[in-house]
């Protein structure tokens, strides 16, 4: 990508469903520029618009950190395993004491505890596995946008906060679920092809759009390989946070532009952070600059993301290479 391509995606990253015209007016480029360029990338599969659930408030299920050991040599095999497992958001293949890397989604705690106990002991090559439990998500990926945009451009585009805080717990309904699936399998479709599938008026389905974003129970998200933005180190930290400054050390970090991810979790640590810069003097700033001077935080484990089998619920390209080996 060039300087005007990750321009455009990033802002896309920060309103997925926004018109051409509306990029085009916010990076100062003609609409059918923006149309050309954007289309080429989702075309390409570069370039993939899907919407996320906020699980714990939709009642969707408990995300879940796995660290895995596997045994040597089949690190590949259960990374696909587990992305072809539907409950997995994600896979990475990691540097330090574990080999991969899983978020999933258990829709109960007897599920989550069949998961644990059963389903990934017994794929061939996993050795060992630890848990961290999402407790609170400070950011998600879907909020995140690459840095190319001035804090004015984004703000342009960014839609409002909400005015009050959300609900811990807010559901879904029938037609809701079934638009939050067309949603999550393209998350530019349009009203129209919404409301012909589900067999409602457009007015309808538009409102329906709105308030699930509006409520934050659906995350649009404009997935891309964060390499491919010339972001090319990617680290998952484990943070001891004391538990008098959880909130404001994950509310701090998650406000970092290099921070994909933050939650607190249960487990041996109590913050999980995704960082994603250009390059390891980057990351290393940000341990020295950033999370060094948090007195709250009183240890850390640094892993590197060396490759990843599966993002947002998308297979990325290292299962493909390995589905089309003989």
């Amino acid at each position: 990508m060039d300087v005007l391509d990750r321009r455009l995606v990033a802002a896309l990253q920060v309103s997925p469903r926004a018109s051409w015209g509306e990029i085009g007016r916010v990076v100062g480029e003609h609409e059918r520029t923006v149309a050309r360029r954007l289309q080429r990338l989702i075309a390409d599969g570069v370039v993939r618009v899907t919407a996320i659930y906020d699980d714990l408030r939709t009642g969707h299920g408990r995300p879940v950190h796995l660290h895995v050991q596997v045994r040597p040599g089949t690190a590949v095999q259960v990374a696909k395993a587990l992305a072809d497992r539907p409950d997995t958001r994600s896979v990475y293949a990691l540097t330090g004491a574990a080999d991969l890397g899983c978020e999933l989604v258990a829709r109960s705690r007897e599920e989550l505890h069949d998961i644990l106990s059963t389903q990934v002991s017994e794929i061939d090559g996993v050795l060992q596995t630890q848990t961290q439990v999402v407790l609170h998500t400070f950011r998600t990926v879907a909020e995140w946008h690459a840095p190319y945009l001035s804090e004015q451009e984004a703000a342009r585009l960014r839609p409002d906060a909400p005015a009050e805080p959300l609900p811990d717990h807010d559901g879904l309904s029938p037609l809701e679920q079934d638009v939050a699936e067309l949603l999550a399998a393209d998350g530019r479709i349009a009203f129209t092809t919404i409301a012909e599938r589900l067999d409602v008026s457009v007015p309808t389905a538009r409102r329906r759009v709105t308030s699930l974003f509006e409520r934050r129970l659906l995350l649009p998200r404009a997935e891309v390989e964060p390499a491919l933005l010339g972001l090319e180190t990617e680290a998952v930290l484990w943070l001891k946070v004391r538990p008098r400054g959880l909130d404001r050390v994950g509310h701090g970090l998650a406000a970092h532009p290099g921070v994909r991810y933050c939650a607190a979790t249960s487990g041996t640590h109590s913050v999980v952070v995704q960082v994603t810069v250009a390059h390891e003097a980057a990351l290393y700033r940000f341990l020295t600059g950033v999370v060094g001077p948090l007195d709250d935080v009183i240890d850390m484990d640094v892993t590197l993301i060396t490759r990843a089998y599966k993002r947002g619920h998308l297979h990325k390209s290292g299962l493909l290479t390995l589905e089309r080996t003989p």
